[in-house]
């Protein structure tokens, strides 16, 4: 399986990343009481709609989905809106301590003393080509004097990073696959096309 690049000649005319969480929920008929039981699978959605592109440009959006070979290799991709953090996210950020799971990473190497680090919608990245995962920040995030910080996530973590591994704060992105292997490529009466397609985070 390969890991390849998204094109870049073109931007998305529409992108709706969908949070995607497996509970299940009984409900009593006679009180409405409700019991959930929280499964592991999280995942991101996406759902993506590309400009009427020229022969030019949709030539080289069609030859990446022929290399992805439908959900056989995978791609990097993160939420075009939010490529720069809305907080400060000043420093060279790590991973403090190995062996993290579940809804919180620990750094260092923040800007030391930073009220509004990152904040909540923010995204982070950990892992790098086909182990990339992209994470939203959930609450606000400062930083104490030593440049440190506990950042609130979801998904959970989902490869377990080495200490002092990168944290990247800036143009995240994860790794996606294809949702199918079929893809039909249109072309209008103008000598346009239009391509859409759908995509999941790897977990």
């Amino acid at each position: 399986m390969a890991n390849y690049t998204l094109p870049t000649n073109i931007g998305f005319a529409r992108f709706n990343l969908t949070r995607a969480s497996r509970n299940a929920v009984s409900e009593s008929p006679f009180t409405f009481a409700q019991q959930v039981l929280t499964y592991p699978g999280q995942r991101w959605v996406a759902d993506v709609t590309l400009p009427p592109l020229d022969r030019t440009d949709v030539d080289v959006w069609r030859s990446f989905f022929v290399k992805l070979n439908g959900r056989e290799h995978t791609f990097n991709m993160g939420d075009p809106l939010s490529k720069t953090a809305k907080g400060s996210a000043g420093g060279t950020p790590l991973v403090n301590g190995g062996s993290q799971t579940g809804k919180n990473l620990v750094v260092d190497g923040a800007a030391a003393s930073q009220t509004r680090w990152l904040l909540a919608g923010d995204y982070i990245q950990l892992g790098t080509g086909g182990n990339a995962r992209l994470y939203m920040v959930t609450d606000d995030v400062n930083t104490n004097g030593s440049g440190e910080a506990t950042i609130p996530i979801w998904p959970d973590i989902q490869i377990t990073p080495a200490d002092n591994d990168p944290v990247v704060v800036s143009n995240t992105v994860g790794t996606f696959r294809l949702t199918s292997d079929d893809m039909t490529f249109e072309t209008n009466s103008n000598s346009f096309s239009n391509l859409s397609f759908n995509a999941v985070s790897v977990v």
